[in-house]
């Protein structure tokens, strides 16, 4: 077999890999809050949360363009497939790491550092798009402190509004609505985090010359929406778990301020074709709606877990990418 094609193979089927861990990993963040409330029952929140990150996969494809060109250029990238592959390689070894102690890291980060890290091991800084590159950190690093503001506003709107109302029937009401908003938080999961993958197997295609646009194919887009679906189907329940008690004691009015905020922030940043950390989103809307509601009562120990967490992501799925590079490359 061809040694060019079996590289591509075997990004594919990482990166599909990636998609699926991704889809029990970060996909456990968008159904969260509505388990921890009861507002659904783990089964059907799970079910619902695959079946609408698929559809929410097959509606976009500008932030799987920008992941294609906007870290490093594909049609220049030197040894592009073990590039690739080492930074898959890296970012699933991170992922199943953080989902083994239930840490709520960011898919996001693991990716994109990784490709950063095996690309410069490849063709040394110059590889970077620093432009595209900028870009996506700025976006990674404002998201969580736009999710923590904004949660924090909603929530402050919310008890104004509802200060004289009856707090068990508010929550009652608040729980039938949170089924809408789960379902409109893991709808705008899939049109981020899928498209991911996405990005990175049109990568592939275009630096071992089987397509000559950064356009994704459409069986590219179905094999990662399915992958994603599938790997939600699996659910996430460490994670569910963290963020749904550890990191404050969810009611269904704080799920739903939670829930607006955070949808509201990933499919902002889906229509300017941006990918931004869904974990650190959602994370960061309830850490927002906690301050707002009793500051007190959010676990800080917790947060700041998931802080240092976030912080050390890049860097340390750049380095595992740019050893994996060179052991790949021994071999290819």
């Amino acid at each position: 077999m061809d040694t060019l094609f079996l590289l591509t193979i075997l990004i594919v089927i990482g990166a599909l890999a990636f998609d699926f861990i991704n889809g029990f990993h970060d996909t456990a963040n968008a159904i969260a809050t509505a388990v921890s409330t009861k507002a659904l029952k783990p089964r059907h929140a799970i079910i619902l949360a695959a079946v609408m990150n698929f559809v929410g996969a097959m509606t976009f494809t500008g932030v799987a363009k920008t992941i294609t060109q906007g870290i490093v250029d594909p049609f220049t990238l030197e040894n592009g497939s073990v590039v690739i592959l080492a930074a898959l390689i890296s970012a699933i070894a991170w992922n199943l790491i953080t989902w083994y102690y239930g840490i709520p890291s960011s898919s996001s980060h693991a990716i994109i550092g990784s490709i950063a890290g095996a690309a410069i091991a490849a063709a040394g800084i110059n590889a970077i798009n620093f432009a595209g590159f900028g870009k996506i950190i700025l976006a990674l690093i404002l998201s969580p402190l736009l999710a923590f503001t904004l949660g924090f506003i909603v929530y402050s709107i919310f008890k104004v509004v509802f200060k004289n109302n009856n707090l068990s029937k508010t929550n009652q009401r608040f729980r039938y609505f949170q089924i809408a908003t789960a379902a409109l938080q893991s709808y705008t999961h899939g049109t981020n985090d899928a498209q991911k993958a996405m990005g990175i197997i049109t990568m592939a295609l275009i630096a071992n010359g089987y397509v000559t646009s950064t356009d994704i194919p459409f069986w590219v887009q179905v094999s990662c929406a399915t992958a994603m679906g599938l790997g939600t189907s699996v659910g996430g329940w460490k994670i569910i778990k963290t963020v749904g008690g550890k990191i404050m004691k969810i009611r269904p009015v704080n799920g739903v301020a939670a829930d607006l905020t955070g949808a509201s922030l990933i499919f902002g940043a889906t229509t300017i074709g941006l990918p931004v950390s869904t974990t650190h989103v959602i994370s960061s809307s309830i850490l927002g709606v906690g301050s707002a509601h009793r500051l007190k009562g959010v676990k800080w120990g917790t947060a700041q877990r998931m802080l240092i967490t976030w912080v050390i992501t890049l860097p340390i799925s750049a380095t595992i990418a740019a050893l994996m590079y060179y052991v790949l490359n021994l071999f290819f």
